[in-house]
């Protein structure tokens, strides 16, 4: 309630907070580079939101098919979810750079490749935990409803959008919940990856509200970035009830 009642302010410290009005709102919406930042945050969610669980739901669903060694792989595709976000960041910077390094170019002189750079290592960081959650899923859906949709004459396909989908919604609801509020937080890997850089083309919500709160100069800053901040905080969690709501009108009543 401070943090809301500040973005009404004009202030350096909290204790020398000025009432203003709407004015930091105003001058947050007027702003190119947050607008620029909340649509290139958008495609980004969306990009990563639908990758991640097309992989996560697959990967998740060759592993219950009771493959050799699909223990280790569960492993293997999860451990990326323990590393920290600003190493895991600096870590895809090299590689990315020591591969565009022969093409004349790297991460900082491109948005194209800063945004696909940020999917990939989204990616790359999430798929393994949700590829989790799926997997408890899938264990979870009776056999008996195989065993009738089979005797029915349903093929693999029919087995899947019919019986398997439908049952999943539960675990489709967690993880897609997950990565959407995940993506729009996304803050550690932006800041080792790319910085934002070239130009702020590539700064993402979280990363312009830290650049304008920490790196403007002038007692007006302050306030605009409270006020982005209390924008971006409405918007997540709006998006995700909407979010939620809409998949959980999906799921099966059992």
């Amino acid at each position: 309630f401070n943090g809301i009642y500040l973005s009404f302010c004009k202030f350096r410290t909290t204790s020398d907070a000025v009432f203003i009005g709407f004015g930091n709102y105003v001058k947050a919406f007027q702003n190119e580079g947050f607008l620029h930042s909340f649509w290139f945050t958008v495609l980004f969610v969306i990009v990563s939101v639908i990758l991640i669980n097309l992989i996560a739901f697959f990967v998740a669903y060759a592993l219950t098919l009771g493959i050799r060694g699909s223990n280790v792989f569960r492993t293997v595709f999860f451990v990326p979810n323990l590393v920290g976000g600003i190493i895991l960041g600096y870590i895809w910077q090299y590689i990315f750079n020591g591969i565009l390094q022969y093409y004349g170019t790297n991460l900082a002189l491109n948005a194209n490749y800063g945004f696909w750079g940020l999917v990939i290592l989204m990616c790359w960081q999430q798929a393994g935990y949700m590829m989790i959650i799926y997997i408890a899923g899938f264990q979870s859906v009776p056999h008996d409803l195989y065993e009738a949709a089979k005797i029915d004459g349903a093929g693999k396909k029919q087995l899947l959008t019919n019986v398997t989908l439908p049952m999943m919604m539960p675990s489709i609801t967690i993880c897609t919940f997950l990565t959407l509020t995940n993506s729009f937080k996304l803050f550690d890997q932006n800041l080792a990856l790319t910085g934002g850089a070239p130009a702020h083309s590539t700064e993402m919500l979280a990363l312009n509200i830290y650049n304008t709160f920490y790196s403007r100069a002038g007692i007006a800053w302050q306030g605009i970035g409270q006020a982005k901040a209390v924008i971006f905080c409405i918007l997540v969690v709006a998006i995700s009830m909407i979010q939620l709501k809409a998949t959980r009108s999906k799921e099966v009543q059992q």
